[in-house]
């Protein structure tokens, strides 16, 4: 809740004419009753903690705000509807009288429903009269009363789901869309900022709360700012690390809390037999792991930002970063009622709109901040003491009510409300706003370091894989070239007419000759690959061997790709991912790769993903620990790799490689093991590592036939049918867009 200094009010009446809020005023009150149709009586009158407050509350204060403070003393001959809702519907202001405790709002049976709703009629024929009157100090008021109403319309729904999830019913406020599969998030990215001396705070044209200004010069020293809220996947590592059982990552209050409370997750999950589920207005449903971790308090994004060594943003780098934004996203007019997981493309996204996102910095007034005169004048500056400000505006925000500068506040403890997570680092360099760069220093930062397999792949890991594709101990290449070779006609035989091939991550393009030459129908080839090196060689050999095709390579990472060549468009398309590289991808990482891949190549989409099977663990682990150290160079030369591009030091005799089976989590495991405690400097910030600790570089999963279906299903895709070697077993299966 903030309010206006008489000089904005008198500005934001300025561009506000009489006709134009009279239809403001009859549209916000009618939201406010829209809210609550789908509720009944009960449900209204329910408290389900002292933080919160009834839904026939709400609607009644709202409307004594607009009975007491403008039709009371401005409308000659007025009458209140009832004199003792002064006492009952006072929220928290002192001169205006006595009121009912916030705790027992929840114990008022009495006015009815009905009594709220015939006292919300009465005021509003009054303010109908009193609008008709077209004075400009009321009008100010009047706006400012509907944006109080705005903010009681998003109490309203943080209420409601607080109430449902107190039952064993849990209940859905409204109902949830149909699945729709959605592009898969693409991994956290940083874009900087220089800092320097900026101005913040409301410029005084138009509405404003008035603890948004005054405007003001602040000091900012380069800082750089997440592309995109945390997920819940995220956030599910955090807790599988022992988040919410390590007190080295939580601040003292915090994790007094944790352990008073028995925190072991945002405010919402729950931990069942079928997986993790998060109750929301839709009620209680499965995790979704690409939409923002929601519900967390201050102390927990604080705690979640340290265990991944980055730090959360101060308000004053957050208004900076989104100054020249549009104020649009996902708030409550689009109906999804939930955070919805980042759009596609580059840049600061979800800034205003899907969760307010928590800042580092206290709510304290800015500097030349005076409280305004009166009771409206009380609010803000009473409450500037031991509360942390949010910024952007959440999925049960209206449209309209937020901005750059407005400040939303909470108490550090609280989590009811729909807050998220930004994440914030020192420094700008442009180099670590994406890639290599930007995921070394997050990884090497973590409490467990690790690193992206993808980036094994430059040209000299391209040649060490291509390397150990021919050694004795490593069966997928041969065993998978074998069976792919056994059923390319099968696999042909699906494939239309003039296709595109799409290959996932292609290196030398190997296995993509036996599907060429089972099926001369396919007219483009379109190989998507991180090295620019590789890519280029093998797309040269194609061209040669294969002059009838069209070789249209995509420099791209391919698990973050968003377009095609030009050269598919308007053909069929047909996926490729041999390799069982998606054994690289955590199950949720899979999952959403998958759904990644559903979206990009489209409707009617063939895949074709092969898949290593799990078999016995001895040949498991000599397959990625192989006598004659290829495997451990390959893993290695990730270091050597830093050092090369990132001006690391590592000592690459100061680590070893390690290949593990990992039985409960059906996966082998690649690290990069420290033989001594040492310091290493990489892109001029130095990390520690002790004695036998690791970098963890690559998961292998090993998969069922029916753990493949289930990721498909998930994903958008289904599984139509599945070719499986003899041992040691692998498979190739054909998805089919569902």
């Amino acid at each position: 809740m903030a309010d206006l200094h008489r000089a904005q009010l008198d500005r934001a009446a300025a561009t506000i004419g009489p006709k134009a809020l009279l239809k403001r005023y009859r549209a916000v009150r009618e939201q406010s009753q829209n809210l609550s149709q789908c509720l009944t009586p009960e449900d209204q009158l329910a408290q389900s903690m002292p933080d919160a407050s009834p839904v026939k509350w709400h609607l009644a204060h709202t409307t004594w705000f607009f009975e007491t403070f403008l039709l009371s003393p401005n409308l000659a001959g007025y009458k209140l509807f009832d004199p003792r809702f002064g006492y009952l519907f006072n929220s928290y202001y002192e001169s205006v009288g006595a009121r009912q405790p916030r705790p027992q709002r929840g114990l008022m049976t009495r006015p009815s429903h009905d009594d709220v709703l015939a006292y919300r009629g009465h005021v509003d024929r009054g303010m109908e009269a009193l609008l008709a009157q077209d004075s400009p100090d009321v009008e100010a008021l009047v706006e400012l009363g509907l944006a109080h109403e705005e903010q009681h319309q998003e109490l309203i729904l943080m209420d409601v789901l607080h109430l449902f999830a107190q039952s064993a019913l849990k209940p859905a406020y409204a109902p949830a869309s149909p699945f729709v599969a959605k592009p898969a998030v693409a991994p956290l990215a940083y874009v900087g900022f220089e800092g320097g001396v900026v101005e913040i705070g409301h410029d005084g044209q138009g509405f404003a709360f008035d603890n948004e200004g005054p405007r003001h010069k602040v000091f900012l020293a380069p800082y750089r700012l997440a592309d995109r809220l945390v997920t819940n996947g995220e956030w599910l590592a955090f807790i599988e690390d022992g988040g919410y059982a390590r007190a080295e990552f939580w601040l003292s209050d915090g994790w007094s809390l944790v352990r008073g409370e028995g925190w072991t997750g945002p405010l919402y999950w729950e931990d069942t037999a079928s997986g993790w589920m998060e109750m929301g207005l839709h009620g209680l449903r499965p995790l979704e792991l690409d939409a923002p971790v929601s519900h967390v308090s201050f102390y927990e994004a604080e705690a979640y930002a340290t265990w991944t060594g980055a730090r959360l943003p101060t308000e004053a780098e957050w208004e900076h970063a989104a100054a020249n934004l549009a104020v649009a996203g996902n708030f409550v007019g689009r109906h999804a009622l939930k955070p919805l997981a980042a759009p596609q493309g580059a840049g600061l996204r979800q800034m205003f709109g899907d969760l307010w996102e928590w800042t580092r910095s206290a709510y304290s007034p800015y500097p030349g901040f005076r409280i305004a005169p009166g009771a409206v004048g009380e609010y803000n500056g009473k409450f500037m003491s031991g509360q942390f400000v949010l910024r952007g505006g959440a999925c049960v925000t209206p449209e309209g009510h937020t901005r750059p500068t407005y400040r939303n506040f909470f108490y550090p403890h609280q989590r009811w409300m729909f807050s998220g997570v930004r994440l914030a680092m020192d420094g700008m360099d442009a180099a670590l706003t994406s890639g290599f760069e930007a995921d070394a220093l997050e990884g090497l930062s973590r409490p467990q370091k690790a690193m992206s397999p993808k980036y094994f792949y430059d040209e000299e890991g391209s040649r060490l894989f291509e390397s150990i594709c021919d050694l004795p101990e490593y069966y997928p290449t041969r065993t998978e070239t074998a069976l792919l070779r056994e059923i390319a006609g099968d696999i042909a035989a699906a494939i239309p007419g003039g296709a595109a091939l799409v290959e996932f991550g292609s290196g030398a393009s190997t296995k993509t000759r036996l599907l060429l030459d089972a099926a001369p129908q396919i007219e483009v080839y379109a190989p998507i690959d991180i090295s620019p090196t590789a890519l280029d060689e093998a797309a040269q050999a194609l061209r040669v061997d294969y002059p009838k095709v069209t070789v249209a390579p995509l420099v791209d990472d391919f698990t973050r790709a968003l377009r095609l060549p030009d050269a598919v468009a308007g053909r069929p398309v047909v996926g490729f991912f041999p390799g069982s590289t998606i054994g690289n991808f955590t199950p949720a990482e899979a999952t959403a790769f998958l759904a990644n891949a559903r979206a990009l190549l489209g409707e009617g989409a063939v895949f074709i993903v092969g898949c290593d099977l799990v078999k016995d663990p001895a040949v498991l682990v000599a397959a990625y620990d192989d006598a004659a150290g290829v495997t451990a160079a390959f893993n290695l030369n990730l270091l050597a790799r830093m050092n090369r591009e990132l001006a690391a030091d590592f000592d690459l005799e100061g680590f070893r490689h390690l290949a593990r089976w990992n039985a409960q989590a059906q996966r082998i495991e690649m690290h990069l093991e420290s033989q001594r405690s040492q310091t290493v400097e990489v892109a001029g910030r130095l990390i520690s590592f002790a004695k036998g600790e690791t970098i963890h570089t690559e998961n292998a999963y090993k998969f069922t036939l029916e753990g493949i279906g289930g990721l498909a299903a998930a994903s958008g895709w289904s599984l139509e049918r599945a070719w499986r070697s003899d041992e040691p077993g692998f498979a190739v299966v054909l998805l089919r867009a569902a």
